[in-house]
């Protein structure tokens, strides 16, 4: 827990549904990146809990497996028996599948679903709150005393290292989460948590409908994604894509980065200074985007004749 300092056919069914998770959301790993899961992960990480490890590591730059071989250690991913998992707290006051201490929760916690509430015992707030506390504590680079600060054991620091290498069967765990290369789900570490926060809420809403006008929760429109996404990460900007542009400040080509926006010359009414379509950025050459009507939210390249530029929202923060 962290503490502030102040069956063969079931394996078969999992392994299934891993692969389904992990080709919605993970690429091919370059040299120097996060490793991509071995082959034993879906016998024991749950598909829901998987989904949002690789989530949060994008967020923050932390190799998914390392925050598993966390949730394995502290609640086996939320399926332990041990009280204050699922409500209350244990003998030490720890709470929730990821065992945060009631304090450190209140200077940690995160809403990591959106849905207006830091839920110690929500697994989608948990595991990018103990993220965040790990990233506090100087992982990826330092990920040795940021386990230590989680709970202040050698044996547990030596004992989530090997399960974080026995699920990636490529490396030592606290080798990973490089920010200077593509990390596990496709998008490079965003240089500030809004910008991580922005595009955490858009990889959440990936496969729901287009729909001209909509800015969620169930379906949007290309400018009503991007508005909704920093609306979640506190900060402001105009509603469509015209006003978003103007509202800037503009960022050259080739100097963008994730969390930027990106803007096309495409669709009715549209010309070189009033944008008809908009992206987030996750990745050089990658967006995630609302297309047009009978299309879902999904991630693109941006590289197309109609690129008008780039702007960075975090700037007004």
């Amino acid at each position: 827990m962290p503490i502030v300092v102040g069956a063969a056919a079931l394996v078969l069914v999992l392994a299934a549904v891993f692969v389904a998770v992990l080709s919605a959301v993970l690429p091919s790993s370059s040299a120097g990146c996060t490793p991509p899961p071995g082959q034993g992960t879906a016998a024991d990480i749950p598909a829901d809990y998987l989904r949002l490890y690789v989530q949060a590591g994008n967020r923050y730059g932390i190799g998914w497996h390392v925050l598993a071989a966390v949730g394995k250690a502290e609640s086996d991913h939320g399926r332990g028996p041990g009280s204050g998992i699922r409500s209350g707290t244990n003998h030490a006051g720890a709470a929730g599948p990821m065992q945060f201490l009631l304090s450190t929760w209140a200077a940690f916690g995160v809403d990591g679903n959106g849905d207006g509430r830091k839920d110690v015992y929500d697994p989608a707030d948990a595991i990018p709150g103990a993220a965040r506390y790990l990233k506090h504590n100087g992982a990826p680079e330092k990920t040795r005393r940021a386990l230590f600060a989680y709970n202040h054991s050698d044996a547990y620091v030596e004992k989530v290292l090997r399960q974080a290498h026995a699920y990636t069967e490529s490396g030592p765990a606290n080798a990973a989460g490089e920010q200077a290369c593509l990390d596990v789900g496709g998008t490079v570490a965003a240089p500030t948590e809004a910008a991580a926060e922005a595009i955490a809420f858009a990889r959440a809403q990936l496969g729901k409908p287009y729909v001209w006008g909509a800015e969620g929760p169930g379906a949007f429109d290309c400018s009503g994604l991007t508005y909704a996404a920093y609306r979640a990460a506190g900060i402001a900007i105009p509603r469509v894509s015209g006003a978003q542009w103007r509202h800037g400040p503009r960022v050259p080509r080739g100097r963008e980065q994730p969390g930027d926006l990106v803007f096309f010359d495409s669709g009715p009414g549209s010309s070189v200074t009033n944008p008809g379509h908009v992206g987030l950025v996750i990745a050089p050459g990658k967006m995630i985007a609302a297309p047009h009507s009978g299309t879902v939210v999904q991630i693109q390249s941006y590289e197309r004749g109609t690129l008008l530029g780039f702007t960075r929202p975090t700037a007004h923060r």
